[in-house]
């Protein structure tokens, strides 16, 4: 009888602490073997069954590749056997006549390389948002363990308590924290699926960070009045800041970013019609007599988009518009915040008016699901809600409109 079998050769440890891989034939009490070219951990091999363990990195394609060789071994075995000339010799031959040596081995994915491999395709795909959000969180965890090359079981319990004990002491946000920390775990699970590291090493879940509630952004009807109100010289700084405020304002909250990419394309029967950059929701909204007026005053013949933020030929979503508009941002927030001291209110920035429509519309006793509606948020049970009609637009239209009417009546008493 033959006896082929898969074993993990501990006569011979290499430098990086792995054993080879090989088919060890039995004959007559006589044994030969063949290497897989392959070399992988113990704790990777599993003896008793004589395979390779899932948790194996590569475990799908090393697994078919090392009993492709196997079952070549067993049938050209099997061969000599019924032309009854086998032996452990002829086997070798046979065997180096036809090679079956086909596996080269692989060089375990690091940290770095497959972190860097997922920010490079975000970008890639125009999410240069997110590919920012990952590349910091990456850079910054990189410098903490100060590894040329980081592995995935590198990145243990230790490390990242460790790790968030360092950002705090640091001075780092709880939120900003809580960001990193999402961010690292979402690239993790991503490699976990690849198989390029086993969930035994996945630590994230005995890490305690709780991400701190966001501070109140609005400001009251009162404080806003005075804002509306406030004089600014036209064309200056302060008079475009306010301008960009109170378009975000009628338009529901939109984010500057949403505002900096409009374009006439997106102005549609009287009706500004966007998908928001931030979560892909598609939003309509009816055109104001403010949110127009406002809108002439950028006009300007040539111009790609609505506002002067981005230039015609800036590539859309790359780096350069998002620097851009970071940018454009700032500034706004700076000048935002000189006419609210100036007019002794609460600060004031670009996302200030967002939160300060939100609520006001609570004051004026609309319920959270319109409001949420009108947002582009999801409210109350996930589940149920799939079933629930969409408020009907004019409803939402309606809400908006009473607001902006609201403001402009104070305003104008």
């Amino acid at each position: 009888m033959v006896f082929p079998r898969l074993v993990l050769d501990e006569r011979r440890i290499k430098n990086d602490g792995t054993y080879p891989l090989a088919v060890r034939v039995t004959h007559n009490r006589q044994t030969a073997t063949f290497p897989v070219g392959l070399s992988v951990k113990k704790e990777h091999w599993d003896e008793q069954n004589a395979t390779l363990k899932k948790t194996h990195p590569h475990f799908k394609r090393l697994h078919a590749d090392i009993y492709r060789l196997y079952h070549k071994v067993q049938k050209t075995s099997e061969n000599l056997v019924d032309e009854q000339r086998f032996t452990l010799k002829a086997l070798k031959e046979k065997l180096r006549i036809q090679p079956v040596i086909e596996i080269e081995p692989s060089k375990p994915v690091t940290f770095n390389e497959y972190a860097n491999k997922l920010v490079n395709i975000l970008y890639a795909t125009n999410k240069v948002g997110n590919a920012i959000i990952y590349q910091t969180a990456i850079n910054r965890l990189l410098k903490f363990a100060n590894y040329a090359e980081l592995t995935f079981e590198q990145i243990n319990y230790r490390l990242l308590e460790d790790f968030k004990n360092t950002l705090i002491a640091d001075g780092v946000k709880p939120n900003t924290v809580s960001n990193y920390f999402r961010t690292l775990r979402a690239i993790y699970n991503k490699a976990i699926k690849e198989k390029h590291v086993s969930k035994d090493c996945y630590y994230f879940t005995d890490i305690d960070f709780k991400p701190e509630r966001t501070a109140k952004r609005a400001i009251t009807k009162e404080e806003l009045i005075k804002f509306v109100s406030s004089t600014t010289v036209s064309n200056s700084q302060e008079w475009h800041s306010k301008n960009f405020f109170l378009l975000s304002f009628n338009l529901i909250g939109a984010s500057f970013t949403d505002l900096a990419y409009l374009t006439s394309d997106n102005v549609i029967g009287g009706r500004i019609e966007f998908k928001r950059r931030k979560t892909g929701k598609r939003y309509s909204i009816k055109l104001t007599d403010e949110a127009l007026n406002l809108f002439s005053l950028y006009g300007a013949p040539g111009r790609k988009y609505l506002l002067p933020v981005l230039h015609n030929d800036i590539l859309e979503n790359s780096v350069n518009a998002k620097n851009f508009i970071h940018q454009w941002i700032k500034t706004t927030n700076k000048y935002l915040k000189r006419i609210a001291e100036n007019c002794g209110i609460s600060e004031v920035t670009t996302y200030v008016a967002r939160h300060t429509w939100a609520t006001l519309a609570k004051r004026m006793g609309y319920s959270n699901e319109l409001i949420a509606e009108a947002l582009g948020h999801e409210y109350g049970n996930r589940t149920t809600a799939i079933y629930l009609d969409d408020f009907e637009q004019d409803v939402i239209d309606n809400l908006n409109i009473g607001i902006q009417e609201l403001v402009q009546r104070a305003t104008d008493s």
